[in-house]
């Protein structure tokens, strides 16, 4: 798929790629998991040789991003209430969705600011951020922050390794595979700690 994409790419004029960039960004936040990153990687290639510039394309893949994160946003602010309340979502729990909820208005605006960094889950922050009701202005800026940054890097890796950036899919599969039980155990020590202070408080 990634070699037809690839592909496909090659034969688009300049604004057909940037174009094509903002689609895959945009998508990947509606769709995960998606190739969005190598082939945002790939983009960087072009700008390597000439066919368009950093700029263009860091802006396109940003705003393609922070498009596909507005959209989940105000999904989430919109039918928030219909999650955590029909019973269609009755398996989901009310308890763990209410301290998901508390907890996203604690730290939300970080984890907004890391979020594309956060591989695999980049589609249910910006969900969470709706539902929580986080102010749409400072999550827009905070969600464009974070996607000009890690677009930016991609693009450089495309630039800087050229006909060699397939190699960087390793690298991106090895952080996904690493930033995400990172993050799952991160979460279970946290709640195992506030249970065993909680625990804790009440025996005393």
């Amino acid at each position: 798929m990634i070699e037809t994409l690839v592909e496909f790419l090659t034969g688009l004029p300049p604004l057909g790629v940037l174009f094509f960039a903002f689609l895959i960004a945009y998508a990947e936040n509606i769709f995960p998991p998606s190739p969005s990153d190598i082939l945002i990687v790939f983009c960087g290639t072009l700008v390597g040789i000439g066919t368009i510039d950093f700029y263009s394309l860091a802006l396109a893949s940003t705003l393609g991003g922070c498009a596909g994160f507005c959209t989940m946003y105000i999904v989430g602010r919109k039918f928030g209430t219909t999650i955590t309340t029909s019973p269609r979502f009755s398996f989901l729990p009310i308890a763990s969705i209410t301290k998901a909820e508390e907890w996203f208005r604690r730290y939300g605006n970080w984890l907004i600011v890391v979020n594309r960094f956060l591989s695999g889950t980049r589609a249910v922050i910006s969900l969470f951020a709706g539902i929580s009701q986080l102010p749409f202005g400072r999550t827009l800026l905070l969600s464009a922050i974070s996607a000009l940054a890690w677009n930016s890097l991609l693009i450089l890796g495309g630039m800087l390794l050229g006909e060699r950036w397939r190699t960087i899919n390793e690298y991106l599969t090895m952080y996904s595979q690493f930033i995400t039980p990172t993050l799952v155990l991160g979460v279970l020590i946290y709640f195992g700690y506030s249970y065993y202070r909680k625990k804790s408080n009440k025996a005393s």
